[in-house]
């Protein structure tokens, strides 16, 4: 079972990482803007704040996150990285909003920069911390599958791009008279953030709404079960993410002349295969003896069925109407 207490220290400090280069990076970039008048730096300083805003709810979502299950929180409270992450979302559709219309009014009325030099700098600078910070956040997101590290993760990785943008805007209308570059690139740094927005919202919304393991996933979780000599069938297959948590709940068919010790045994020794493969997933088995339908004369179907195709059985199905 992996060891959820060092999962939780390393995003932690990934967390607290951000927040430490997030707040160079708005103090350089703040001095930047006043100095060169650059939209696109003003572009880059109001993503880098946010950032900042942004790494801050990411490290209070993950310390909520760790605390353990409680009387009124039974499953956890891993859904606070799913708030943080959404959180952040909001804050990048909000800076990708002012920046789009601060870029359309300069393009529309004009305007130049100065002192290329020191935001080319200063760009060089946030390129070169940004790339240190992405790395390590790389390697916690590796050993923690942290949502809240993954959508931080986003921001830097898209500050990569608009770090570049932001040198490239102040070069073309310093060194080349262009004076469209800045509030054209200011734009395109307004684009990207709200694309970023979206792509990051669609994993935190996944995990808010309890959907679905991917089929691949589920797949291999069937395989698992299909090991098991004892088990007659299974079906009502439900699985869900919270946080780091998997939580997966399941019927299965057993001879219907076992004892209840014997029914028993057969579950812990189910529950052990899918722990050594799936570590730190919480399971509810529900046993019923072979052959039983619901109330309803409705009869399952079973997923270790030779003839059942996994990947059709498994797929979203429209509810009947």
């Amino acid at each position: 079972m992996p060891d959820h207490t060092h999962n939780h220290g390393l995003n932690r400090r990934a967390a607290m990482a951000s927040i430490s280069v997030a707040g160079v990076l708005v103090g350089l970039k703040a001095w930047a803007a006043l100095s060169t008048g650059s939209t696109a730096m003003l572009g880059s300083l109001a993503d880098t704040a946010l950032d900042l805003v942004a790494s801050m709810a990411t490290l209070t979502g993950v310390w909520v996150a760790a605390q353990p299950a409680d009387h009124n929180h039974r499953f956890g409270h891993g859904k606070a990285e799913a708030l943080a992450a959404m959180f952040q979302v909001v804050l990048i559709s909000v800076s990708a909003i002012g920046l789009g219309w601060h870029a359309i009014d300069q393009l529309l009325t004009g305007g130049r920069t100065q002192a290329a030099t020191d935001g080319v700098a200063v760009s060089i600078v946030a390129i070169g911390l940004t790339l240190v910070l992405i790395a390590y956040q790389r390697h916690v997101i590796r050993q923690t599958a942290s949502l809240a590290i993954a959508t931080d993760h986003v921001h830097y990785k898209a500050d990569l791009a608009l770090n570049l943008a932001v040198i490239a805007a102040l070069l073309l209308d310093q060194r080349l008279g262009v004076g469209w570059a800045d509030p054209a690139f200011a734009l395109g740094i307004a684009l990207w953030l709200a694309w970023g927005a979206w792509s990051a919202s669609q994993a935190a919304i996944e995990q808010l709404m309890d959907q679905e393991w991917p089929i691949e996933k589920r797949e291999r979780f069937i395989e698992v079960l299909r090991k098991h000599p004892e088990l007659r069938g299974v079906h009502d297959l439900r699985t869900r993410t919270s946080g780091h948590r998997d939580f997966v709940q399941f019927h299965v068919w057993v001879d219907g002349r076992m004892t209840v010790t014997e029914a028993h045994r057969v579950m812990d020794e189910v529950e052990a295969r899918l722990m050594n493969e799936f570590p730190g997933v919480e399971v509810l088995i529900h046993p019923d003896p072979e052959g039983m339908i619901d109330d309803h004369d409705h009869t399952p179907e079973d997923l270790l069925a030779d003839d059942v195709d996994l990947a059709t059985a498994l797929a979203p199905k429209a509810d009947a109407a």
